[in-house]
């Protein structure tokens, strides 16, 4: 199968490991893997804050990057930016008077998968540690963001290739269904709020005894992790698919420190 890589604007600019460890997974499942070089910002935070117009080139940019490129599938390490893709651009062009431009936006969408979901719904991985080799021995505790639980519906997909990882003790967190209160932009205009709401999860995250949190949103984990560091806390992030890139041979640290070499097969 060809699978074009949506890296995302976070992951691209300040977790490029994340974008590495996918294109690992992926190789190492026989596929191959593209990078659409026109890609750049999804539109999400100008459309979370109800700036449709503005965002309407930026829609139009995705679109063109990834609907003039031969693949079967796209994926993209992160749930808010595949939702935004899959629920919001077309929404916006159409809400813009652009029906063309809507209905690319929702074929390019149809074709839009989250790593966890294209993992499990479409490639049949079910065994982490059977099938990708995955082996991560660390007391590892989980977040779900937002926006993959209710806009994406990924229910148990992250957690259960997490569980199957070999090695991995995987420890429940309290109220993990909380938000973690970064929500983008609302964390700039509610900083009270999202301060209160980031000390309840670091909170839960340190009464757990875990090494670190994963999950799968880089914007989640960059904010849950500077909590963490703020409260010195030993405690750490790191996205879920560097935990899946982890083997024996190629062992990813609790901190993300590892040199993958794309495909270990």
């Amino acid at each position: 199968m060809k699978i074009a890589l949506f890296a995302t604007c976070i992951v691209d600019a300040m977790y490029p490991r994340t974008a590495r460890a996918t294109v690992a997974i992926l190789e190492r499942l026989g596929h191959e893997v593209i990078f659409p070089a026109g890609q750049a910002c999804c539109g999400q935070m100008h459309i979370n804050s109800g700036y449709f117009q503005e965002a309407l080139p930026v829609v139009a940019n995705h679109v063109r990057a990834f609907d003039t490129e031969d693949y079967d599938v796209a994926v993209a390490p992160s749930g808010s930016c595949v939702a935004s893709v899959k629920h919001q651009q077309a929404m916006v062009a159409r809400r813009c008077g652009d029906d063309a431009l809507a209905a690319r936006a929702a074929a390019v969408g149809a074709k839009t998968y989250e790593l966890s979901q294209l993992l499990t719904d479409v490639l049949g991985v079910t065994d982490a540690a059977g099938q990708l080799g995955s082996h991560f021995p660390h007391k590892v505790t989980y977040h779900p963001s937002c926006h993959g639980m209710r806009l994406l519906h990924l229910g148990d997909r992250q957690l259960n290739l997490l569980a199957s990882v070999g090695g991995i003790e995987l420890v429940v967190l309290p109220e993990a269904e909380q938000c973690c209160g970064f929500g983008g932009t609302f964390a700039l205009k509610n900083a009270d709020v999202s301060s209160a709401m980031l000390a309840d999860k670091t909170a839960n995250i340190r009464g757990t005894g875990a090494e670190l949190c994963t999950g799968g949103d880089a914007s989640c984990l960059m904010h849950i992790g500077g909590g963490l560091s703020r409260q010195g806390s030993d405690a750490g992030t790191l996205h879920f698919a560097e935990i899946l890139a982890s083997t024996l041979e190629n062992p990813v640290s609790a901190t993300g420190d590892v040199q993958l070499a794309g495909s270990t097969r």
